[in-house]
């Protein structure tokens, strides 16, 4: 009988080292897989247990890490392409557009028939919208390529939407919409890139032009959210949820290179905050939140 107990506390103890070794290695590497998914690194799990089951799922794991990380490398390398290859198009086709512009004027000097006034004036109308796009096309591979933090400073987020809006309202008014606005006097101050919440507030006006059916509603509340509302019947839940996807433009916006909502977004995460769509009643919502 003392045998047998023996044996027994023996067989306990042995499996409770175990037990403990277990899940002391388990520790480990779950501290490890933490640290080698938070940063670029080569490394992989490092399994100290000599329990076969244990060092099965460290090298299921390490397996898996590898497989992430080659995908992680070709999504970069395509990003990557495709940035060099906006810029590269854009930077192409900039130069003969303004060439193409100064050249139009020549010709107006030259010939004042209405007949050839006319041609002219449809080619630069659609020249000036293609070096447009262009531009825009431009500026958003830069901002994609920068790997510089914005500058970010004390702001009043209620002047710099003030100021905003009387830069747009002329563009507003001639869209005809009918503006409303709504700004709270508590003073909501951020710290942000003045120049990119400025170009945020800009870009969700510009989407108002093209997708408004007649109004906007502005509104800025205590708890510094920033809403851009209009009706805009013609929209479908299915294409609110692609607003902010690059180079997505519906039906109606076609003078679009849909990449402003894009923008907006990219400028609200690097200031801290985040930007959203609703979709209610044909009523189209842009929600920024700081």
């Amino acid at each position: 009988m003392p045998i047998l107990l023996g044996i027994s506390i023996a067989v306990i103890l042995f499996l409770t080292v175990k037990l403990i070794l277990m899940k002391r290695s388990l520790r480990a590497m779950a501290k490890d897989f933490r640290e080698i998914t938070k940063t670029d690194t080569n490394a992989v799990l490092s399994v100290s247990s000599r329990d076969k089951d244990v060092r099965l799922l460290a090298k299921e794991l390490n397996d898996t890490i590898k497989d992430v990380r080659k995908a992680y490398l070709r999504y970069n390398e395509g990003d990557m392409e495709m940035k060099m290859s906006i810029t590269n198009i854009s930077h192409d086709l900039r130069t003969p557009l303004t060439a193409i512009l100064g050249r139009i004027e020549l010709l107006r000097d030259a010939d004042k028939s209405d007949e050839v006034r006319e041609a002219l004036d449809i080619i630069e109308n659609r020249a000036r919208y293609m070096k447009d796009l262009t531009e825009e096309l431009f500026e958003y591979s830069v901002i994609l390529s920068s790997d510089e933090e914005p500058v970010k400073e004390e702001i009043l987020i209620n002047q710099l939407l003030e100021d905003s809006l009387l830069n747009h309202y002329a563009a507003l008014t001639r869209a005809g919409l009918d503006v409303e606005v709504d700004i709270t006097e508590e003073k909501i101050v951020r710290k942000v890139n003045k120049k990119q919440i400025d170009r945020i507030f800009s870009n969700l006006m510009s989407n108002a032009i093209k997708y408004s059916d007649g109004d906007l509603k502005i509104t800025l509340t205590d708890d510094a959210k920033v809403t851009f509302s209009n009706k805009a019947h013609n929209l479908s839940k299915l294409e609110v949820e692609k607003l902010f996807n690059r180079f997505y433009t519906v039906e109606s916006a076609r003078n679009s290179t849909g990449l402003g909502l894009a923008i907006a977004r990219k400028f609200m995460v690097e200031n801290g905050g985040n930007v959203e769509a609703k979709y209610e009643d044909g009523r189209l919502s842009l929600i920024l939140s700081f």
